[in-house]
């Protein structure tokens, strides 16, 4: 009874496996009629209804001989392939899936209806007109050139082709003739105890690399034999094994680094290369190419393509990248949502494509490749893209952003939206989609296994939804941090890049108290790590490391004290009191032994609650204070004034005590230079904010020469696009308009300045400050 109780086992293991491939099969099938499609796919039912005939499953094997009758007639081209008679086989499919699911459950095939399967399928056969009494199959097989394939041939014929004589295959090949071979078989059974390809050699009737090929031909293993089944909870403590080799291998790496005895550096070094290779090889045993978890997609487009009148065609690039078993069923839903989103909103109908200037058939392609050490998968379709202002219009409706902040979203993370809690812009409910309850579960199940969602989109083009999937969850490549004297871990696949800040050639500055680097030319979000985690922030900006990540298609920094080195790390599953602070995705054990909690890199970002505005280009000409341009918004007293991000070269705060007088000016000392500063407040006539122990103030620079604009606070950087203002009469204030529900000032920053120094822009007069006011890299 065991022993069948295994055969079961295999034979459910081997159907369940051969009706995914069927599913892709079929639709293909549709697509582009094949004798060589159709003969496989029969064959494979003809394996099924076979051996559940020998197990004794009479529903199954009823069900499977019905498919296996309308398949015949299909491949014998008696009748021709409709999507009738492909929607009646993946009923037939689905209904041999259900009692395989019965079997598995209870080793009976239960009260699954089959009767009403088993009619449609030989409806097909019923309407199908009767073959010519004159033309038999085997005749049609026969003209077309093609073997006809014997569906009782017996199991082992494999493995007795690929055991044919030496002679055989060298007659085949050419390389020998019958007589030259009967005459050595002839030899050999008159005595000579050479081989039969030692035998054609010396006589000189083949030649060497011919027998070669033959001997590797005839010795080569068949599919069966060259694979095993191995128990995928074997593969898992194997992999928890190699783990904890891992962990070795680096704590001995590390004390070898200081060993005096070379005896042992060489090997601890033999060691390590070996358990990378032993790693590598035991990884390589869970991994499988996305195509199998892509074979049940085209079935899952064309069932939709139907139900909502589409015509959909399904493209595969990159089917071959493999993956993590475990990852791929992590992986499976957050893809199924997509594609079926893909389907329902993405493409239009043939009638709205065709009027839009497309092809009615839309394209849905799959895509996956590696990259940076990891894997990459991209649903993209050529539909109709996604309206940035509508989904802008809909986060505002549902209250998941404030209209403010909704109105100085960039494009992309505007997009992202969509990701939210209870999204959803579809103007009416289907049982597919439109509910708002799937985006924001794809991109919580993508992060749970360290990866990460992204969308692009174009109107009227197409969309592309890309989801960044680590290649394993054991092991993976992580950074090493300090931060005060606690150590962690950031996953290499966030990390894009390390700056470090020497407080002088390069430095942190501050927005309204909000840190920020400028790098490349961008305004950088910064998070200061401990403060992120609760301890006291550091207060020295100078010897620092900012490690460049991104989390929620936003770039941003994190401060830490020390990045010390990058090296494989094990994961390590923490306990559910850590997992409800939610900042950390586990922990590791790290070469020198010391124990490390891995970041989690999201979970960061969103705790730090990082202004989205802050990673702004903000070196962009602007073309006017009163068209499409960035402004800085600032406070001056109880007024808000925007000046033109162009004319903005830095953003400083200075300590009180810093301020020095130079005759009835105040400067202070900067980078080496006196630079001069000029009281808003002062100038526009406004009552100043009570004195504190910093002031902020923009740096503005020109030919050379640098002036600080002293402001009570700096509020925001928005994109202002309104073209209406009010004119007014004032010393430096082109106008006034209303950015973000606020009447907000428009600051003529020439005029202000002039109205503080008339000769600041003189090429050659004489400034209070001339001499103070040096050209050079000091200036700025």
């Amino acid at each position: 009874m065991d022993d069948l109780g295994e055969i079961v086992d295999e034979f459910l293991v081997e159907s369940h496996e051969n009706l995914d491939q069927l599913d892709g099969d079929l639709v293909a099938l549709e697509r582009e009629p094949s004798r060589d499609l159709l003969s496989s796919i029969f064959r494979t039912i003809h394996t099924i209804k076979g051996t559940s005939g020998f197990l004794a499953f009479g529903r199954l094997e009823a069900l499977t001989h019905a498919g296996e009758s309308l398949l015949s007639r299909l491949r014998d081209g008696v009748q021709p392939v409709t999507p009738e008679t492909i929607t009646a086989l993946l009923a037939m499919v689905d209904g041999v899936r259900a009692l395989l699911a019965s079997i598995e459950e209870g080793r009976v095939e239960g009260d699954i209806p089959i009767d009403g399967l088993v009619a449609q399928v030989n409806a097909q056969i019923a309407d199908a007109a009767a073959p010519p009494a004159d033309a038999p199959p085997a005749d049609a097989a026969a003209g077309t050139g093609e073997a006809t394939v014997s569906v009782d041939a017996p199991a082992g014929a494999p493995d007795e082709e690929a055991r044919r004589p030496l002679g055989e295959l060298l007659v085949e090949s050419g390389a020998a003739v019958d007589t030259d071979v009967n005459w050595a078989l002839e030899k050999q059974t008159g005595g000579d105890e050479r081989r039969l390809g030692a035998i054609l050699l010396d006589e000189g009737k083949t030649n060497p690399a011919a027998v070669n090929d033959a001997l590797a031909a005839q010795g080569r293993r068949s599919v069966a034999d060259a694979t095993i089944r191995v128990d995928v909870d074997l593969l898992d403590s194997l992999m928890n094994l190699v783990g904890e080799l891992v962990l070795v291998r680096n704590q001995l790496v590390r004390a070898a680094t200081d060993a005096a005895d070379p005896v042992i550096v060489r090997t601890t070094q033999r060691l390590n290369l070996i358990t990378s290779e032993l790693q590598e090889g035991i990884m390589k045993t869970r991994m499988q190419p996305i195509e199998q978890l892509w074979l049940k997609l085209p079935r899952v487009v064309r069932d939709l393509s139907t139900t909502f009148g589409k015509q959909v065609r399904v493209a595969m690039v990159g089917a071959e990248t493999e993956l993590d078993r475990s990852l791929l069923e992590a992986v499976k839903d957050p893809l199924t949502h997509l594609v079926r989103n893909a389907v329902d909103h993405g493409i239009e109908s043939p009638e709205q494509r065709v009027a839009a200037g497309k092809s009615a058939e839309g394209t849905l392609t799959l895509k996956a490749y590696h990259e940076s050490g990891h894997v990459t998968v991209e649903v993209i379709d050529d539909g109709a893209g996604i309206d940035v202002e509508k989904v802008r219009a809909k986060a505002v409706e549902r209250g998941i952003l404030a209209a403010a902040e909704a109105a100085r979203m960039e494009p992309r993370e505007v997009m992202m939206q969509v990701f939210a809690p209870g999204f959803s812009t579809a103007e009416k409910v289907t049982n597919v989609s439109g509910r708002g309850v799937g985006m924001d579960v794809v991109k919580t199940n993508i992060e749970r296994i360290g990866g990460a969602v992204d969308v692009d989109s174009t109107l009227g083009e197409g969309t592309v939804w890309r989801l960044t999937i680590p290649l394993t969850l054991a092991i993976i490549q992580a950074l090493t941090i300090d931060s005060g004297d606690d150590r962690y871990v950031i996953p290499q696949v966030a990390v894009h890049e390390l700056v470090y800040v020497d407080g002088e050639n390069t430095r942190i500055e501050y927005v309204s108290g909000a840190p920020v680097y400028r790098l490349r030319g961008k305004l950088l979000p910064l998070v200061r790590l401990d403060a992120a985690l609760g301890r006291p922030a550091g207060t020295d900006d100078r010897g620092v490391y900012i490690v460049v990540l991104q989390a929620d298609g936003r770039r941003f920094g994190v401060v830490v004290d020390r990045v010390l080195n990058t090296e494989e790390v094990v994961v390590k599953a923490l306990t559910s009191r850590f997992k409800e602070i939610g900042i950390y995705a586990g922990a590791t054990i790290l070469g020198d032994g010391k124990v490390a909690l891995i970041l989690d890199v999201p979970a960061l970002a969103r705790r730090s609650q990082l202004s989205a505005d802050l990673s702004e280009e903000d070196d962009a000409a602007a073309e006017s204070a009163d068209d499409s341009s960035r402004l800085l918004v600032t406070a001056v007293g109880a007024r808000r004034i925007a000046v033109p991000l162009d004319t903005v070269t830095r953003l400083e705060q200075f300590a009180a005590e810093a301020i020095e007088w130079v005759g009835n000016r105040e400067v202070v000392q900067y980078r080496g230079r006196i630079l001069p500063l000029v009281r808003l407040s002062s100038l526009l006539g406004v009552e100043a904010a009570p004195p504190g122990d910093t002031v902020s103030a923009v740096v503005y620079t020109e030919r050379g020469r640098s002036i600080a604009l002293v402001v009570d606070g700096i509020d925001d950087i928005v994109e202002s696009t309104t073209t209406d203002h009010e004119e007014v009469d004032d010393h430096g204030i082109l106008g006034s308009t209303v950015i973000a529900q606020r009447v907000t000032e428009l600051l003529d920053v020439r005029r202000a300045i002039l109205a503080a120094d008339p000769q600041f822009y003189a090429t050659t007069g004489e400034s209070v400050l001339t001499g103070a006011w040096g050209a050079g890299p000091g200036a700025a």
